[in-house]
């Protein structure tokens, strides 16, 4: 066994105590105060934890990495202490080595988890994508695509003014497990998540479109704002906000015709808007 994390040590010394409070005849020796000085108790607690220690180490050690099953346990226990890098390479040993075990396939998914796991999510989708093209009838196909989906997700920056292409296929993903795995219980999140890509996608283009207006590039504005009433009519919040745009785009374009529909609908459509009561004042008649 390699040296644990310090984050693995507290896991493995919690497991420990836990195990002596169980135990009447350790607890009894770890609380006992009457005839051993505390020194000597906590010697006797820190023998122990070590004895504990050793016993777990003694045990991994019995595992064999030349078979696949052992190998893949050693991999597990390298993930377990939060050592990723060496359980990746592990996770792979045991797919190269061993290509017919059924622990081949199970490590593959391994080898995404952990990279997932590790917040590598360039490389989760990598691998989570080469194991859904290669095993598309696993059972744990719904799974592996959300997992897929989620790792474009977690690539996408904090803020809109940003790349979003990798939307698009985070939202394939996700309405993939929607559609084709409905009883999925991973369905409910993809759809979540889903919803949450569509709303930055909006966001990104009212935003886009805002800037275009600022700037008095009036047409560009428009065209914006349209792509959102076609695209993201019904993501909440947005509808609104795009009528009156479109609407104050195409007055100062001069299409008359544009400025009373899109009014017309803003006023029909959203009356309790703040948009509404803007537009009731800025567009007399409709205009």
């Amino acid at each position: 066994m390699g040296p644990l994390t310090k984050t693995a040590l507290h896991k493995r010394l919690a497991n420990m105590q836990s195990v002596v409070k169980i135990r009447p005849e350790l607890n009894k020796l770890w609380t006992r105060k009457s005839g051993f000085s505390s020194g000597l108790n906590a010697l006797i607690a820190t023998f122990l934890l070590v004895s504990f220690a050793l016993a777990g180490c003694s045990s991994a050690e019995k595992i064999d990495p030349a078979t696949p099953e052992g190998a893949y346990k050693l991999a597990e226990e390298l993930e377990k202490d939060e050592r990723y890098e060496e359980s990746v390479i592990k996770y792979t040993d045991v797919k190269n080595k061993h290509p017919y075990s059924r622990f081949a396939v199970m490590a593959e998914l391994k080898v995404a988890d952990v990279q997932f796991l590790r917040e590598s999510y360039i490389e989760a989708q990598y691998a989570y994508q080469t194991f859904k093209d290669l095993h598309p009838k696993h059972p744990q196909i719904d799974y592996v695509t959300f997992r897929l989906g989620l790792s474009f997700f977690k690539q996408l920056p904090s803020t809109t003014d940003r790349d979003l292409s990798l939307a698009e296929k985070a939202i394939l993903y996700f309405d993939e497990v929607v559609t084709s795995y409905p009883n999925s219980a991973h369905a409910k999140e993809a759809a979540e998540k889903k919803a949450e890509a569509r709303r930055m996608q909006a966001d990104k283009e009212l935003y886009v479109a805002n800037f275009y207006f600022k700037r008095k590039q009036y047409g560009s504005a428009l065209g914006r704002y349209e792509t959102i009433l076609r695209n993201y009519a019904a993501v909440e919040g947005f509808a609104p906000q795009a009528l009156y745009g479109a609407a104050a785009s195409a007055k100062e374009t001069g299409d008359r015709d544009k400025v009373v529909r899109f009014v017309k609908a803003l006023l029909t459509q959203f009356p309790q808007s703040d948009e509404a009561t803007k537009a009731k004042s800025e567009f007399r008649d409709g205009r």
